[in-house]
């Protein structure tokens, strides 16, 4: 995963602004996509709100594959696959 910025509970920046940012510091330009037809932010935000444990929620914006945790906004990388010796 590429890290973006951690969150930290005395400035942690709205959930919205931070996936927006991830995204834009990847190349994806805010006005190439509508978020709203990815994820409902406000639910994904309730749900890390309302879990007392380790929540994952992963989800692709135009190709580009994100992790939310309560830690942050990471993007997820392609690794390659290695194909066995035969």
């Amino acid at each position: 995963m590429a890290p973006s910025v951690p969150r930290n509970s005395d400035t942690s920046p709205d959930l919205l602004v931070e996936i927006v940012e991830t995204l834009e510091a990847h190349g994806l330009p805010s006005e190439s996509y509508q978020l709203h037809d990815a994820v409902d932010v406000e639910a994904l935000e309730q749900l890390l709100a309302s879990s007392s444990g380790d929540v994952e929620v992963r989800f692709t914006v135009e190709g580009i594959q994100l992790v939310v945790t309560h830690d942050g906004v990471d993007i997820l990388l392609d690794e390659p696959t290695e194909v066995p010796d035969q």
